[in-house]
């Protein structure tokens, strides 16, 4: 963990994912906007700076009507229009994370060009042109708000739609009607609507919290199955994720998320997380699949995830970024043991731990895969590394969710979520010229916390920038 936290995470978010935007496995170059944005989530602990420029050059590439190019080539910047319904909304959500982080509010304020290109039509998914840039400038608030503000429109179910795509674009033709609409969709853009409500006026401020309350009154009407939420309704009404579907019975991400936005039913997220460790965590596998059993006869047509071979990237195997998010939800809800076990268990070490096993993996033990194929012959077989969006969630989910490092509204607060069997942790963190030297120490059975001898309330330290060295020692 440390090997990986310390160096190579950062190390393939930055060198690969963020400069490179390219690997043995995609040799690409483009720009994804959903992509780059959530890698500088990850960056910006050390380099806030990257993750601001990343954020208005995302803004850049906004069209007048709130949607967003998919992916673009520089210099030139062309690339595809899309009706992808996640894209858009990772410009609020990183720019929220981003604020609370470095309490850098300014950025709202920065003056941003738009794009222009024909509308898509009815009937077309996406189109491959060569933008122009816009006479139409706005704020970064006023780009956050336009993407948001394009994404609250809902569906039969009250449900938002489901696009072209909702971060899986496999799942390219359960929306393609224009009606089908998307579970974790809903978890997603609550938890945009409430990251980015402090930042706005107050009547725009009271319609995205009345949309937050419609989401979670909405899908926890029309989306529970009984033990686990459902993933998605196609077009025609039909259930996808439901214990009643032939293939596709159950997917990770619209549980993981009914944790991580804090929107789900208490009751319902413990039951569908179990339901995950049921169905999904293969522990003598050493995979999380993203969900099961893969698509392959049945006559849904979800998209081209169906032409995967079953149990290969999305289509039933582990998808490692889908997998940190189950991780990352046992630790909010408090479970530091199974937490700890997944992060151990994507780790790509311990894959490579004897000849046995790194013949079965196959791919680099440094840096995290995108994918591990999860059927017959090929169990345990590492698919794309490298050039990966995992990279920089993992090391989230490590600082973040396990450790229980983050630093909000101008301070650090701590809460480690982690196995009994952790005697603690130390946490070295420098700010500009200012150092935190952190000593947590497990099982003291007496939760107190001390800086530089001096007991403090809660779990809070203010960041000083004094330029000085401080300890702190939580017992928890």
């Amino acid at each position: 963990m440390n090997l990986l936290v310390n160096k190579w995470l950062i190390y393939q978010t930055l060198s690969c994912r963020y400069w490179a935007r390219t690997a043995f496995y995609q040799s690409g170059g483009a720009y994804g906007f959903r992509d780059q944005l959530q890698d500088v989530m990850a960056l910006v602990y050390s380099h806030p700076e990257i993750t601001k420029a990343q954020i208005l050059l995302a803004a850049s590439r906004q069209f007048p009507q709130g949607d967003v190019q998919h992916w673009w080539h520089p210099p030139t910047g062309r690339g595809v229009r899309t009706r992808f319904s996640d894209d858009l909304l990772w410009l609020p959500f990183v720019t929220s994370h981003y604020i609370s982080v470095t309490q850098d509010r300014s950025i709202l304020e920065e003056m941003i060009s738009y794009i222009e290109t024909p509308e898509l039509t009815a009937g077309h998914d996406e189109t491959y042109t060569q933008p122009w840039t816009s006479e139409t400038r706005g704020t970064l608030y006023e780009h956050c708000t336009r993407a948001i503000d394009r994404s609250l429109k809902v569906g039969e179910h009250g449900l938002p739609l489901f696009g072209s795509g909702d971060w899986n674009d496999g799942m390219n033709r359960v929306g393609h009607e224009g009606r089908g609409e998307s579970v974790w969709m809903s978890w997603f853009l609550a938890s945009t609507l409430k990251s980015f409500i402090p930042y706005c006026d107050s009547e725009r401020k009271t319609v995205y919290e009345n949309h937050v309350e419609l989401l979670r009154k909405n899908t926890e009407a029309n989306a529970w199955d009984g033990s686990w939420y459902i993933r998605a309704y196609f077009d025609n009404g039909e259930k996808m994720g439901s214990h009643s579907n032939e293939e596709c019975k159950i997917d990770a991400i619209a549980q993981s998320w009914a944790a991580l936005s804090e929107q789900g039913n208490p009751e319902r997220v413990k039951s569908a997380m179990n339901s995950v460790n049921e169905h999904l965590i293969r522990r003598d596998e050493g995979i999380i699949k993203l969900f099961t059993p893969p698509f392959d006869k049945s006559s849904q047509d979800p998209g081209y995830i169906k032409g995967y071979v079953p149990g290969v990237r999305e289509n039933g195997g582990q998808y490692t970024h889908a997998a940190i998010w189950t991780l990352m939800a046992y630790a909010k809800l408090g479970n530091g043991e199974t937490a700890e076990e997944l992060f151990a268990m994507i780790n790509p070490i311990n894959h490579s731990l004897n000849p046995k096993d790194a013949q079965t993996y196959k791919v680099e033990p440094y840096v995290i895969a995108a994918d591990i194929y999860g059927l017959h012959p090929h169990i345990g077989r590492g698919g794309w590394s490298w050039y990966t969006g995992s990279s920089s969630w993992m090391y989230r989910a490590a600082i973040e969710s396990i450790v229980g490092f983050k630093i909000e509204n101008g301070k650090i607060t701590l809460n480690p979520c982690i196995p009994k069997k952790w005697d603690g942790l130390d946490i070295t963190y420098r700010s500009g010229e200012t150092t935190y030297e952190i000593k947590v120490i497990n099982n003291s059975g007496k939760r107190t916390l001390e800086m530089d001898g001096t007991l403090m309330e809660g779990n809070e330290i203010p960041l000083s920038g004094n330029g000085k060295s401080h300890k702190i020692t939580l017992s928890i």
